[in-house]
């Protein structure tokens, strides 16, 4: 597999590609979008998308890290203006409703790219596990700094509110899935 494009510069070919490809298989679906469509609304040759990604599946692997990037940056923004582990479990929520709010009109990709990638060895699905470790992993650390007595429990448990807020604004169409998971998270968290 070539070099993903998050550790080499995109040529101006493979960003539209890159970017058409954000667009394409996050409203369309990654199994309904060919390389031909890609190509065309992209503006390219099929054999530039080769050249520039070798397989759909690197293409995939280079959209979904980009995704998980920007959640990651956007996430950590949100909560670097608030202060201690309490406060800033809830800021969780409230940058997943605004998230959601502007990007999320499908839900999650990573949660749909699983769907839609049965193979557990997919390089996709293995970029969807750790975005979703991460988010474990973070909410753990903010667990622990709110002083809570088990972190890893609350930390699954945030998660799996975080995960239902995300399924209840994009399948019942929701929109205050994450401030109602805001508030359940708020009955779990330590008190101080």
């Amino acid at each position: 597999m070539p070099t993903p494009p998050a550790a080499r510069p995109l040529t101006p070919a493979a960003r539209r590609v890159l970017d058409t490809a954000h667009e394409l298989f996050y409203t369309r679906g990654i199994n309904s979008v060919g390389m031909d469509l890609l190509a065309e609304r992209a503006g390219i040759t099929k054999k530039t998308v080769y050249d520039r990604f070798g397989s759909k599946d690197a293409l995939v692997v280079a959209y979904l890290t980009e995704r998980d990037e920007r959640w990651r940056a956007y996430l950590t923004g949100h909560l670097a203006g608030v202060g201690g582990g309490r406060e800033r479990i809830l800021a969780t929520f409230d940058a997943l409703g605004a998230w959601l709010a502007e990007h999320g009109t499908r839900g999650c990709a990573m949660v749909n790219a699983c769907a839609e990638l049965p193979d557990a060895d997919h390089p996709g699905r293995r970029v969807a596990r750790e975005q979703k470790e991460w988010t474990r992993g973070l909410y753990r650390d903010l667990a622990a700094e709110a002083g809570a007595g088990d972190p890893d429990a609350l930390a699954e448990a945030l998660l799996i509110l975080h995960e239902g807020a995300t399924v209840a604004f994009t399948v019942l169409g929701a929109p205050e899935a994450a401030r109602t998971a805001r508030r359940a998270a708020e009955a779990l968290l330590p008190q101080g």
